[in-house]
Parts: structure tokens; sequence; C-alpha cells
């Protein structure tokens, strides 16, 4: 006897229903890894042909520099951190229209505006390493971060020569941008002493840095000039997510080689209390977080006090949770990927800036 038309109905509807559901649990279970592949050049490095080299004579070469009227007394050399994705090209083009939009939208008014009251800004653009380039460990990736390095190093020797007039200078590196400037202040900063004179401090944010060989001392009081704030953090509890971070953390080693870190020991400075010490810094110390993200360059954002406690613990920065909405991490798998929409440390960072230039000066 055959089956009633509307069971066999139903009984496709469900079977479809379920696969359905098997392909969306699907996706989502492996969505990052679908994005990942898709942002894979597939080409090794060896055959890969980078986009035209920067003229830092010129002005598209430079994301931001400043007035000649600027009155500032110091400068500020601004190392950006990733903002393309990838796909066809390891390294990013000087135009890439997106990562330029996300620069200037995100990363500009959230990193380099807590500097914007303490010096002129100088910040470069480079053929910077893809994202993808950070999510994998290949050797196709480390060349490309090491080809990243070489515009910077010729910005750097640029600004030096033609644009910072002996003026004392901050060295600032977010993430990619972090890890270049670990670089750059070995081979172009410490090495030089007439350079190294003039450095009032390096901040090396969300970046990994080897303590046993830091390229310049740390920074152990706030009362100090010349010397290094550098940290990477994770939200309290996270172990896995600390345990992550250092297990993939590259730094440089003596040869211009991206190595792994471990087992030896990362730097690690608190800046809500302006030192590297594992000293715990209570909600009460932080001066104020920010999400500045599509503000008009220049605004000085809303400040949110006491949102987060920060500790230094096995060189890593363990923090806590911040209440506001608007510091919680979002959008695309890439996004989230990249250094966050917002500044955890935005007031702290400004204010340790400038009692180090106030030191500088003084000395």
């Amino acid at each position: 006897m055959a089956e009633p038309a509307p069971r066999r109905t139903r009984w496709w509807l469900a079977s479809l229903l379920s696969l359905l559901i098997l392909l969306v649990v699907g996706v989502v279970s492996y969505w990052g890894d679908l994005v990942s592949t898709a942002l894979d050049p597939k080409v090794p490095y060896q055959t890969y042909r980078p986009p035209t080299a920067p003229d830092y004579a010129r002005p598209q070469a430079w994301h931001l520099r400043p007035s000649p009227s600027d009155p500032h007394v110091a400068d500020v050399f601004f190392i950006a951190p990733t903002t393309y994705d990838g796909g066809r090209n390891w390294n990013a083009r000087l135009d890439a229209a997106k990562a330029t939009r996300q620069f200037r939208d995100v990363m500009a008014p959230n990193y380099v505006g807590p500097f914007v009251s303490v010096g002129r800004i100088y910040a470069p653009r480079y053929r910077q390493a893809s994202l993808y380039s950070l999510t994998t460990l290949r050797e196709d990736a480390r060349e490309a971060r090491q080809f990243a390095y070489g515009d910077v190093r010729d910005a750097f020797r640029w600004y030096l020569a033609h644009d910072n007039g002996g003026r004392p200078f901050l060295i600032v590196g977010v993430e990619q941008g972090g890890t270049l400037a670990q670089r750059l202040l070995a081979e172009e900063v410490a090495a030089d002493p007439q350079v190294r004179a003039r450095l009032v401090a390096a901040y090396l944010i969300d970046t990994v840095v080897p303590a046993d060989t830091p390229p310049i001392p740390p920074c152990r009081t706030r009362a100090e000039a010349g010397c290094l704030a550098s940290w990477a953090y994770v939200y309290d509890g996270e172990f896995d997510a600390a345990r992550r971070l250092l297990d993939r953390a590259l730094v440089w080693n003596g040869q211009g080689e991206l190595v792994n870190l471990n087992p030896r020991p990362a730097l690690c400075f608190n800046p809500i209390l302006g030192a590297v010490t594992d000293q715990p810094a209570p909600a009460r110390l932080h001066l104020g977080a920010a999400n500045a993200t599509g503000l008009e360059w220049g605004a000085r954002p809303a400040f949110l006090a006491r949102q987060v406690a920060a500790r230094c613990e096995g060189g890593v920065l363990k923090v806590t949770r911040p209440k506001s909405a608007s510091l919680q991490p979002g959008g695309s798998w890439a996004d989230r990927r990249k250094a966050p929409g917002f500044n955890l440390f935005y007031a702290d960072i400004e204010a340790d800036a400038k009692q180090r230039l106030a030191a500088w000066l003084r000395r």
C-alpha cells in the first residue's frame, strides 16, 4: 500500500531541515578555517612579486604628517597595526582602500589619539604583512613580515634625515607595528648613540617582546625616560588564550629573523601603574578606556574610568573584563583578530607619555 502523500512530504521536509541544520553547524564550526583559507595568497613567497615600494619623499607615502606650524617640542613616530586582511597579496598595496579606511576610522583615533597632545605625529604607510600572515607560522608568512620591516626602516631613516630636526621623539607601534618597532629600536635607535639620546620612550602595544633581550631597557618607574613599555593582554581567566599568545609569539633574533619566543620569558609593562612590575593595579587607579572609532581626527573621546584592573603574570597582562558594552570585541572574523576598535588604556597611555616627555626635558 502506497504511503500517503502528506506523510512523505513531512518526511522530506524533516530530512531537508536536518540537512540544513548540519550544514549551518558545519559552517559555524569551521568558519574561521574557511575565511583563513580564502585569505591565503596561495603563492610561495619566493615567487611572489610585492606591490610597488613607497617613496617617503612623497606625501602619499604617509598616513599622517604634521603641519609646519605644529607647536609640539617632540615627535611621535607611529607604526600602524594590521588593517589589510589578505587574499591576493602577502603584503598590502599602499593604496588598499579598505585597509586605509580602517586605519583612518579605527586605528588612528584609538591608538594614535593618546599621543596627539604629546607630539607631532608621523605615521608612514608601509607594505604591511596581511592578516593571514599573522595567523600562521608558515615560512612564507614570516618572510612577508620581514619584508614589511624594510619599509618601516626606510620611513624612519627618511624621518630622521628630513623631518626630525634634532627633536626628542617617541616610537609607538601596535600589534604588527609593535613587532616591527622592536627591530627598529634594536637596529636603528640603540645602535646610534645620538639617536638613542633623543628617544623619550617606546610604546609597543599588544606586542610580545623577550624579557631577557629587550632592545632598550624597560620602564621601571614613571619618572624614567628613554625606556620601553611593551605589553600584550588577555582577559583574566582565559588561560588557554594566554598560553596560545606566548606559544605563537614571534620575536626577532640577532640575524633579523622571526623566531619563536618560547621558552624565553616575555616582557610585561602595566600601563595603569606605568611600570614593568608584577604588582596588581586595581580598577580605582585606571584613568580611562575609550572607544574612539569613527571620531573625527583629533577629536578627544569620552573616557570610561575604573573599567579594568590589570596585573602582569607570566609575561602576559591579565585584564578584568570591562563593564561598558562599547569596550567589547566585535565585528567580522577578521576584525576580531586585529587590534580592537577601542583602547582599554587610552588615558593611562596619554598620561604616561606626557610624564616621560617631562622627564626627558628635565634630563
